[in-house]
């Protein structure tokens, strides 16, 4: 673990009063921070809660919220041994909201989501021409405060806001990357997971996610890291999701299933390497008429550097 000095370098660089979230002013978000990396565990629960709700509330991202992905990113990688996973589970929020509960097996269309959010400039420039056209005073005066509110910096339409804290993280994940790697399979499960959500980067994370798949033992984040593949890969690389379809636990069965479906449908060209359909609805159909899957006692993992060069230890 670092010393909370170092993972929150640059932090009093930032003028925090000048941003927002959910409740007003952001000057509380360097004092949260500074509690999440403290050895006190009831108080570092506790800032995290309050940071939570702060910068991502109800799913919505404000202008704060960007700025303190770098030093969650910090904490994820070398923080409290407390605080590293939810310091990950808060950065997926920030980067992709609930789509986990509504954008699977397909993932995220960010190439949609990026055409329909409205930039700054945009909305800077639909506040010029309503203020000029606008003769009664009230609406006239919350056309003016609309538009110093954005000219502020402050995000006005949902899905350019909920971007620049995606693309926040987006720019740490080679950072995160190294936690492919890590000893604790609750960080490695967590770092696959969020990894799977940003498919504008599968060039970089898909051979390092396949790395780390080799060496493996733990069935949740076998199943975990099969899905983040399916989810950026345009094919079955190596044939690695099939092969999974005769895993000995059943939850990597179904990740890899669900894998396979979501090629399916978004790549319907590279269906003839894949099973049949009936064989991955087989799949999934018994995993949903199962009982709920116990993961077998966490096991040992070998040391590995997750990166596209290297190869698992098994």
């Amino acid at each position: 673990m670092k010393r909370s000095d170092d993972l929150l370098a640059g932090l009093d660089d930032i003028d925090w009063a000048a941003l927002g979230h959910a409740y007003g002013s952001a000057e509380d978000v360097p004092g949260q921070l500074r509690t999440v990396c403290g050895l006190d565990e009831e108080a570092r629960e506790s800032a995290f809660r309050s940071l939570f709700g702060n910068i991502f509330h109800q799913g919505t991202r404000y202008s704060a919220s960007p700025y303190a992905v770098p030093f969650l990113t910090r904490i994820a990688v070398a923080g409290p041994v407390g605080a590293r996973a939810d310091a990950l589970l808060l950065l997926t929020r920030l980067a992709i909201d609930w789509h986990d509960e509504y954008d699977l097996p397909l993932g995220i269309d960010t190439a949609a989501w990026r055409a329909t959010a409205i930039s700054p400039e945009e909305n800077l420039r639909w506040y010029d021409e309503q203020i000029a056209a606008e003769t009664d005073e009230e609406r006239l005066k919350n056309l003016c405060e609309g538009r110093a509110y954005c000219a502020a910096g402050h995000p006005v339409d949902a899905r350019e806001g909920a971007l620049r804290s995606y693309d926040a993280v987006r720019a740490q994940l080679p950072v995160l990357l190294e936690l492919l790697d890590d000893q604790d399979p609750e960080i490695r499960t967590k770092t696959a997971y969020l990894l799977g959500w940003f498919p504008e980067e599968a060039d970089a994370t898909l051979l390092p996610l396949l790395a780390c798949l080799d060496g493996e033992r733990d069935p949740v984040c076998v199943a975990t890291v099969l899905v983040s593949v399916g989810l950026i890969a345009d094919h079955d690389p190596d044939g690695r999701l099939r092969h999974h379809l005769d895993h000995e636990h059943p939850l990597p069965r179904w990740a890899a299933a669900t894998a396979l479906t979501r090629l399916l449908v978004a790549h319907p060209a590279t269906a003839s390497g894949l099973p049949p359909a009936e064989r991955i609805a087989a799949e999934l159909a018994a995993f949903g008429a199962g009982p709920p899957p116990r993961p077998p006692p966490p096991t040992t993992r070998a040391t590995c550097r997750a990166t596209p060069s290297a190869a698992c230890c098994t």
